[in-house]
């Protein structure tokens, strides 16, 4: 590996180590769910470093599909019955989904738990994985894994659902997160900045 590399590495390491720090020291907000029956469910936000910045794996859901056809997510679904904890959850659906092997992953932290207008409660997770590990998408569950750095995304409002929406785009802003996956990335991109360049 070239020195210059080995700098590229080294900065990537020391800031998801702050970033770790960060995540288990001041803890994202829970969001309340008075009175509502949810069934538990769990993402990961895959993280990885490349040309000096953190990026961030989200995937899209098939039109296909019945549920969320469409819609940008982290990688996650519903608990199932030999699910230890939520993050084996998360683990187990990042695998599934992105063919991701769980020890692929360093868990840095954990996000807000939030309810979903779907019934869920969804507890984030965040993890770094290798920034060039080969990927292999359900073609069941995935149209198209995207890419998105976390530095570079705007908040813009958009007229979705006939409701007016905060989300986040980036690049030529053809992809827009909204919803639950916009508050989980609200949170993590405040995270992200504390932490610094």
């Amino acid at each position: 590996m070239s020195a210059a590399a080995q700098r590229v590495d080294q900065q990537g390491e020391a800031f998801f180590e702050r970033l770790k720090v960060r995540l288990r020291t001041v803890p994202s907000k829970v969001m309340e769910a008075h009175g509502m029956t949810l069934k538990d469910a769990a993402v990961l936000a895959p993280l990885f470093w490349r040309g000096g910045e953190p990026w961030a794996y989200l995937t899209m859901r098939p039109m296909t599909l019945r549920k969320h056809p469409g819609q940008i997510s982290f990688p996650g679904g519903a608990r199932d019955p030999g699910d230890a904890t939520p993050l084996h959850t998360a683990l187990r659906e990042t695998k599934e989904e992105l063919g991701l092997p769980p020890e692929s992953v360093s868990v840095l932290g954990m996000l807000g738990a939030m309810p979903t207008i779907t019934a869920y409660w969804v507890t984030p997770f965040v993890g770094v994985v290798p920034a060039e590990a080969p990927l292999s998408p359900s073609e069941i569950e995935i149209a198209e894994v995207l890419e998105a750095p976390l530095w570079r995304l705007r908040k813009e409002t958009r007229h979705i659902y006939q409701a007016d929406r905060d989300v986040y785009v980036w690049g030529d802003a053809r992809h827009v997160v909204w919803g639950a996956t916009f508050r989980m990335l609200d949170q993590l991109v405040e995270h992200v900045s504390a932490v610094g360049r």
